[in-house]
């Protein structure tokens, strides 16, 4: 259906094109009284803009180390918490059971080390008077070694259950606001299963997107301005260029610091970041008001002043901006154009009138 739209909308233009043209025989009469627009050069964007997303740059999402039931959530969302607080506390039961027996290993590993140090100095001491061969000798050193090596092992397994029993009590990293929660006492969790989320509301960041053409505009001014969705205006604190573009989207990351503001946009808002650059083809570009185009199903057009009467064009438009629309192909600057569509039919009715009016 979409290309019978097309040419039915491209033959409404081409018989509107033919009731503007100048019919061939007698003189035509003078165009009436028209509200004309002068085609003029696009300005060039003071700033140019691209949206983001308000995030923080502190911000983590705590997740279960060890197996165990939920007892206790301390904390819930939008609470204030300090560093080091407590937010969730899981059963702990066999983890203590490992320690224990991390504990016990460790003893019996001390004293068996202990008894081999002794059993080497005895047949140290009597190998001075070689009472013992040199082969009891380096048994008993291995026997040493063996049981120093063993003992080392058991204290490390006691520190790897002594933190398991650790992860049992969950507590905040830094002092911020929990932004989410994820579990509710008697819930049985695994390691890996998502707890809670926080974040500190004083340090706030944007990241956009931009065309590697621009990164380099970018790079250079070293400043933005951040429009918040509530209406408040900020100066960047920072601004980052990403030094790679992205190979796929062929885009270039930019990284602008939000100063210190209160109340803060929470994280996950959208924002605008405006760059003071302006791209070199800007000032070339035209534009028009967009109360003048026709649109004739995807087709777009103007009525253009040429002469004493009224000629329909095809336009190509690229962005609109600013109250105006951006003509890429169609127009050159200084001609001139009706400015309301509607007036400029009504014009060349009243001028037919008057054709044939001459012509009886």
């Amino acid at each position: 259906m979409k290309p019978l739209r097309t040419t039915l909308a491209a033959a409404s233009l081409a018989m509107l094109a033919a009731c503007g043209r100048e019919p061939d025989g007698p003189k035509t009469p003078p165009l009436p009284p028209l509200e004309t627009v002068v085609v003029a050069a696009a300005a060039a964007p003071a700033a140019r803009a691209w949206d983001g997303v308000v995030e923080a740059v502190r911000q983590a999402d705590l997740a279960a180390q060890t197996a165990g039931r939920v007892t206790a959530v301390e904390a819930d969302v939008d609470h204030q918490v300090r560093a080091g607080q407590v937010l969730v506390r899981l059963t702990a039961v066999e983890q203590q059971a490992g320690a224990n027996t991390a504990r016990a290993q460790l003893r019996a590993a001390e004293a068996a080390a202990v008894e081999a140090e002794a059993t080497y100095r005895r047949y140290a001491a009597l190998a001075s008077g070689q009472f013992v061969s040199r082969a009891q000798i380096d048994q008993a050193r291995a026997a040493r070694d063996s049981a120093v090596a063993a003992r080392d092992a058991a204290r490390a397994q006691l520190a790897q259950a002594a933190q398991q029993a650790d992860y049992t009590v969950v507590r905040a990293p830094f002092a911020g606001i929990v932004s989410a929660r994820r579990v509710e006492p008697g819930e049985t969790v695994a390691p890996g299963q998502p707890l809670m989320s926080l974040h500190a509301p004083g340090e706030l960041r944007v990241e956009v997107q931009v065309p590697q053409s621009e990164a380099d505009a970018i790079r250079k001014a070293g400043t933005a301005r951040i429009a918040l969705g509530d209406g408040r205006t900020l100066d960047a604190a920072e601004v980052v260029v990403y030094p790679a573009a992205d190979p796929r989207t062929h885009s270039v990351g930019v990284r602008v610091r939000l100063p210190v503001v209160s109340p803060a946009p929470a994280p996950g808002a959208t924002a605008k970041v405006l760059f003071p650059i302006a791209t070199g083809d800007a000032a070339a570009a035209i534009s028009i008001p967009p109360s003048a185009l026709v649109q004739r199903g995807e087709l777009s057009a103007v009525y253009v002043v040429a002469g004493d009467h009224l000629v329909l064009r095809q336009l190509r438009l690229g962005a609109r901006t600013g109250g105006r629309v951006e003509v890429l192909a169609g127009l050159r600057r200084g001609e001139r154009i009706a400015a309301d569509p509607v007036a400029a039919v009504q014009a060349m009715a009243r001028q037919r009138e008057a054709a044939g009016a001459g012509n009886d």
